[in-house]
């Protein structure tokens, strides 16, 4: 859980990523699933910029208007991401990150 926790914790402000590739960065391909049970089981005091991350799809995974949905939703716009019907254009926010931190700050 740890390298995942790493990862999603690199996510910069106003950039979005799937679940799978947060896997795949953390060393775990295929793992995707394992993605959202690391974030379930992190640490309350443990920053981490849980609503960056989304489907494949480029969708909030939050069943529509539950306070899960609403409140990912608004940190997200906070950002000056824009979402539609729960979407987020992948072309414009999707994390993409370079080589540089691809080499210095995955450790795995």
């Amino acid at each position: 859980m740890a390298r995942i926790w790493h990862v999603v914790a690199l996510i910069p402000k106003g950039k979005v990523i799937s679940y799978g590739k947060i896997a795949d960065l953390a060393g775990l391909p295929g793992r995707a699933r394992y993605v959202s049970r690391a974030l379930k089981l992190a640490p309350a005091n443990m920053p981490l910029p849980w609503h960056r991350v989304i489907n494949s799809q480029g969708k909030i995974s939050f069943a529509k208007n539950t306070p899960a949905f609403i409140e990912q939703l608004q940190l997200l716009r906070s950002e000056d991401i824009q979402v539609n019907h729960g979407r987020v254009k992948l072309c414009e926010h999707e994390w993409r990150p370079d080589l540089a931190t691809l080499v210095f700050e995955l450790p795995f």
